[in-house]
């Protein structure tokens, strides 16, 4: 079956970043913000307990460290420092995942991050070294040094597609500082499509690999409850639970 994630938790102290609430009953997994782009020992617990009650998956959510850009700047930091950061927040996290029972699902590195390990080897066995301490799977992208280097250090890749976000023509994410609303019915059908197609269209036109495991969607994109709970109904009413065709 295919699953729904969603980037969330990513408020700090008094300020809040999207409806975790309004966004938790439609989808399966929770990506955690671990502290270092958003979130706080506060806001980690109660978005734990928030998935526990609704029965949702919990991954970490790591990111660079880089509050003041929500993560969403690439800067340069050597493998074993990097290795070093995302073992402290991801070890945050599982903290309170241990204290409610929960365990831990995933990882998924977060903004600039994710970007850097989808083309820079050196950044994604960064994350390996990490994961290797967790033994989790790692979300990631199809065709890129997500899905090669992750799978060569044994690692499970979760291939996930973004329904709010735009692809380039080489295939990897458009990370944007904000994200533009997306029209719920027009999302669905872009996810529905990769999911059975295997594809997307790029900004340029053409089609690249898309990934078919899981449909990602941003807790601070406009919009972004109606978005899930569109393509929750759409993927629950298909026969099938995953919208694929059967010769796919």
């Amino acid at each position: 079956m295919v699953s729904i994630n969603c980037d969330m938790g990513e408020g700090f102290g008094i300020w809040r970043l999207g409806d975790d609430a309004a966004l938790m009953p439609h989808i399966h997994v929770a990506n955690v913000a671990c502290g270092f782009h958003a979130s706080d020992f506060n806001h980690m617990r109660a978005t734990v307990r928030l998935a526990r009650a609704h029965g949702v998956a919990v991954g970490a959510h790591p990111s660079l460290p880089d509050r003041q850009g929500f993560g969403r700047r690439e800067m340069t930091i050597g493998r074993e420092e990097l290795a070093n950061c995302l073992i402290y927040q991801i070890g945050a996290l599982k903290g309170f995942l241990d204290a409610e029972g929960l365990a831990l699902n995933h990882i998924k590195p977060h903004g600039s991050l994710y970007g850097m390990a989808a083309r820079d080897p050196e950044i994604a066995a960064a994350v390996c070294d990490a994961a290797d301490i967790y033994r989790v799977p790692i979300l990631g992208l199809r065709g890129t040094e997500h899905e090669r280097v992750y799978g060569a250090r044994g690692h499970a890749l979760v291939a996930e597609f973004y329904a709010d976000l735009d692809y380039a023509d080489d295939g990897g994410l458009i990370i944007t500082r904000e994200h533009p609303p997306v029209d719920p019915e027009a999302g669905t059908a872009r996810a529905l499509r990769a999911i059975r197609e295997g594809v997307v269209a790029a900004i340029g036109g053409r089609d690249v690999p898309a990934g078919r495991d899981s449909i990602c969607i941003h807790s601070d994109t406009p919009g972004a409850a109606d978005l899930a709970r569109t393509l929750r109904r759409a993927l629950d009413r298909d026969p099938r639970r995953d919208g694929r065709d059967d010769a796919a």
